[in-house]
């Protein structure tokens, strides 16, 4: 006996019969239903916070279709701050201009010191003090590299 949604009808008395056709022909209506074979989430949306959540699902052939809206969460209280990262990198033009600025102003301090035109006096030990000449303008020229 194929389901009939008319029956049973109001006010009459329950009949064994009618009850039992009625269940066998919904589990006959269940039985020729497709079998769902896979399931596909389509879209996941967000949604602004204290929005509702949503969520859609369809039969298309044997596939489950999944649709869901789901709101942001709110933003939490600040955590603690975390410890010192490692340094960044730095690019060789950076780098390159960085240096050459230090460089510059760290050799202009020994512009003003002139090398020393003179050589060492005949009176006194000549090459030590010639010796002591040369260093000085050794270390002043290195400075200004």
């Amino acid at each position: 006996m194929p389901f009939d949604p008319t029956l049973p009808q109001e006010n009459t008395p329950l009949d064994a019969a009618q009850m039992r056709g009625q269940l066998t022909g919904l589990k006959d209506l269940i039985a020729a239903m497709p079998g769902v074979t896979g399931a596909v989430v389509d879209a996941v949306t967000t949604l602004p916070p204290g929005t509702p959540a949503t969520a859609a699902v369809s039969l298309v052939g044997t596939e489950l279709h999944f649709s869901f809206e789901l709101p942001q969460g709110g933003d939490g209280a600040p955590g603690q701050e975390g410890p010192q990262g490692i340094p960044g990198e730095v690019s060789q033009t950076d780098f390159s201009n960085g240096l050459q600025n230090t460089l510059s102003q760290t050799s202009a301090n020994t512009n003003t010191v002139n090398i020393m035109p003179f050589g060492a006096p005949a009176d006194y030990q000549p090459l030590v003090f010639q010796d002591v000449i040369n260093k000085v303008n050794e270390l002043i020229n290195a400075l200004r590299r």
